[in-house]
């Protein structure tokens, strides 16, 4: 019979196979405080940025290009009513996106990263629903690619306003 003591093989105790080990806290789960008033004022300067975007995306594609981006050639650089109505829709796409970021700041473990898949993936939609109009190539691609830009403008923005707001 062998000496347990001097024995290499690990020793089992029975007694022990079915204790769980608890494992030590994680200083990445305290929980993480975000001042909110300076989560809306990023997100309402994140707004007039977006919207700003817009309209330097309507100009360029409209007054460089020649593209019908949002309203008929025969309306100018600037367009109709249009213009302003995607300028406003855009701003508005911005107090939503914060407004999704705040819910997820208060309710997820890992906000930040699920704010801009979410974030990017309705981006993606915006840029591919434009190619299925019915309107020539030219528009199509530049709404898509304004679309684009905008989002990954807001996504970006608010990604950082959300790092910065810790309070």
């Amino acid at each position: 019979m062998t000496d347990q003591r001097n024995d290499p093989r690990p020793h089992h105790d029975p007694a022990k196979r079915f204790e769980l080990e608890i494992p030590a806290p994680v200083e990445d789960e305290v929980p993480r405080r975000y001042s909110p008033s300076r989560l809306w004022a990023g997100g309402a300067a994140t707004a007039l940025v977006a919207g700003l975007l817009a309209v330097v995306g309507i100009l360029v594609a409209r007054g460089l290009f020649d593209l019908a981006v949002l309203a008929p050639k025969g309306e100018g650089a600037w367009g109709g009513a249009d213009t302003l109505t995607y300028t406003l829709a855009t701003a508005g796409c911005a107090f939503a996106a914060t407004g999704l970021l705040h819910l997820l700041l208060t309710t997820t473990p890992d906000p930040v990263h699920f704010f801009t898949w979410t974030a990017l993936l309705l981006t993606a939609i915006t840029a591919v629903v434009p190619l299925g109009l019915d309107l020539d190539e030219g528009s199509r691609t530049a709404t898509a690619v304004l679309n684009s830009l905008i989002g990954i403008a807001i996504t970006v923005s608010l990604r950082d306003v959300a790092r910065r707001s810790r309070g």
